[in-house]
């Protein structure tokens, strides 16, 4: 797999729970490049590197340091998604929890759960990148709105017994102890819940067999889709790769993903796009970067995206935005404003 992305769904619920808190969002979101699009696209996903940016911005301007906690108890519980509508249509939580963790790429590439059942406790493993161990607070979230869902599903029935989690915490253990309401074992092997058995027996009141496989059948299609977009997200990381060597063409490109060009121009058809469109999304939200966040001159400009003549680069910024690169860049030192994607 390419480039590891989490669903939209995870930045809506992290808006709302800022709203939710009385956070202004204006500062955290202009550090980490957060555009209207991205609380708004129910269909966009995010790179998951960008979690340690967001993180970090979030509790460099809340002062808050236990950031991830704490929004995670404010965040809406999660719901209205496919996954929510296995869990109920299913004739048990075991069932739903089982169910579901065979569509969780829905909500993550990066950030995958698994069941561990002994006798008498099961523990509910949250695992993820190397990457991913570094983030503290995004460890905090999970877990904390993992538990809310699941007192949610269950009528308030689900009880933790104990809380694991990988990071070495801080000086304010009881803080987690009364989110949880269990005990909390800090520098974990990995981020877990563990709970009683006997919850997996819960039986759902909105269980119905035709809604759960009509609900297994939608999370199939949307599994499907994303990975037909992996296609694209491939295809744009060797573009970017190669971008500022000139010789970026369909030809090129589809050798280094080891596939022939037909079968390359076929597989973007089938996601509703091309190799020229991918190409010039890409050029275009690359050139705005360069000139809304950097000194760096037009002519490095037009080299870093792949152009020949600056006045090739010239025409195409025009087609793109309908300003001139000069305008463009002085628009955006004047606004300070992050620029959404094309």
């Amino acid at each position: 797999m390419s480039e590891l992305k989490d669903a939209g769904i995870l930045v809506r619920m992290a808006h709302q729970g800022f709203l939710n808190a009385g956070i202004d969002t204006s500062a955290i979101y202009k550090r980490c490049g957060i555009t209207r699009r991205h609380i708004e696209d129910r269909q966009i996903r995010t790179p998951h590197q960008a979690q340690a940016l967001f993180w970090q911005a979030a509790e460099d301007v809340t002062g808050d340091r236990l950031i991830g906690l704490h929004l995670g108890e404010k965040m809406p519980v999660f719901g209205g998604q496919v996954i929510e509508y296995l869990f109920l249509s299913s004739p048990t939580f075991e069932e739903g929890l089982k169910r579901a963790l065979n569509y969780q790429r829905l909500l993550s590439d990066a950030v995958m759960a698994h069941l561990d059942l002994s006798q008498n406790t099961c523990r509910f493993i949250i695992g993820g990148t190397r990457e991913s161990k570094n983030l503290n607070h995004l460890a905090d979230a999970i877990l904390i709105s993992a538990l809310r869902f699941f007192k949610n599903i269950t009528q308030e029935q689900f009880e933790p017994l104990k809380i694991y989690i990988w990071h070495r915490g801080y000086d304010v253990d009881h803080e987690y102890s009364r989110a949880f309401g269990c005990p909390v074992i800090f520098n974990a092997p990995y981020n877990a819940i563990e709970f009683d058995t006997r919850i997996l027996k819960f039986r759902s009141s909105h269980a119905e067999p035709e809604l759960m496989k009509a609900h297994e059948m939608l999370a199939s299609e949307q599994i499907a889709r994303l990975k037909k977009q992996d296609i694209v997200t491939k295809a744009e990381r060797i573009i970017g790769e190669i971008l500022d060597s000139g010789d970026v063409t369909l030809d090129t490109v589809s050798e280094r993903m080891n596939m022939t060009a037909r079968s390359l121009r076929s597989r973007l058809g089938e996601t509703g796009t091309s190799f020229n469109q991918i190409l010039s999304h890409y050029r275009c939200n690359l050139a705005k970067q360069l000139l809304a966040r950097t000194n760096e001159s037009i002519d490095e400009i037009v080299f870093l995206t792949g152009f020949s003549e600056p006045s090739t680069f010239y025409r195409a910024f025009k087609r793109w935005t309908g300003q001139t690169p000069v305008e463009y860049r002085k628009q955006k030192k004047a606004s300070h404003q992050m620029e959404p994607t094309c």
